[in-house]
């Protein structure tokens, strides 16, 4: 469970609750990122989050007050480990989401099974599903859960944190000459990210090219034997944790990789790079200066 967690699609916020006052509302319609629109009489009031990003976010909307449920490993920030357990996203326990008696659920396209999604709503709880595939979905999220929740004072103030941020890495490393990148999430299976996945996006913000952008699975298994046909100049890794991981360094094997040779052997913890989540802009910002280090080793 723990290493399918490292794959961010296939990862700003408060530091607690944030008691919002709100004025009655008329009905509140939200389009979701599967396509779905979503109807509530009144802002939710019982939030089950069925994703630890989703949880995240729900707490940087200025919403994490009105959390009842959570899935393993919602773990930011730190109060949100005292919500009660709602199973994992793969595998939800329905029957502890229908305890609650949520008002709304807020699930993950690609990681919630779509039978568990069809019964929640055969049951009559209202689910908004969120997918981020380019940075720029993290603020639409931030803005959506606002709306549902009727906290968009906080929501729109952290949206706008967060695009101007983006805006400056933008402006920033746009231009800059290109750096082909290997990012690798895992050691055993050898897993990347594909070009639809949203590290693939920050990858091309910092004017990185994945080098298997090609492919299409948002978290595809490949062979040492293509990465080093492909000689990335830098390989970025996350992990399992805020620690480097040893495998990182199990590259330098290959002296005549260029990312070995130029020491462009970059760490970038996962809660920061592989969440859908606002801080996400910081583990972009990160990868941005690393690939400009490589760029500063170019006459080694």
């Amino acid at each position: 469970m723990k290493i399918l967690m490292l794959v961010a699609a296939l990862t700003l916020a408060a530091a607690g609750p944030v008691h919002v006052a709100y004025a009655a509302h008329s009905d509140i319609e939200v389009r979701d990122d599967a396509g779905e629109t979503l109807r509530l009489s009144q802002p939710a009031r019982r939030i089950v989050s069925l994703a630890p990003h989703v949880t995240e976010t729900v707490y940087a909307a200025g919403a994490g007050e009105w959390l009842v449920g959570a899935v393993q490993y919602s773990d930011y920030p730190e109060v949100a480990k005292q919500l009660p357990r709602v199973g994992g996203y793969s595998k939800l326990d329905l029957e502890a989401i229908v305890a609650l008696k949520p008002d709304l659920a807020i699930g993950w396209v690609s990681g919630n099974a779509p039978a568990h999604i069809a019964k929640l709503r055969a049951l009559g709880i209202p689910v908004y599903l969120t997918q981020s595939d380019r940075i720029e979905d993290v603020a639409t999220s931030l803005e959506h859960i606002g709306e549902l929740a009727g906290t968009t004072a906080v929501a729109s103030v952290a949206a706008s944190a967060f695009r101007n941020r983006l805006l400056a890495l933008r402006a920033k490393y746009g231009e800059r000459p290109r750096v082909r990148t290997f990012y690798q999430i895992w050691k055993q299976p050898l897993m990347t990210v594909g070009g639809g996945q949203i590290i693939s996006d920050a990858i091309r913000l910092c004017s990185g090219d994945n080098i298997f952008s090609q492919l299409k699975p948002l978290a595809p298994t490949v062979t040492a034997e293509a990465v080093l046909a492909a000689d990335p100049e830098a390989i970025v890794a996350s992990g399992m944790g805020e620690a480097r991981p040893e495998w990182l360094d199990d590259w330098r094997r290959w002296t005549t990789l260029t990312a070995v040779k130029r020491d462009n052997l970059f760490f970038i913890p996962p809660d920061l790079i592989q969440r859908h989540t606002p801080r996400l802009i910081e583990g972009a910002e990160r990868l941005c200066a690393f690939l400009e280090t490589a760029r500063g080793r170019r006459s080694r």
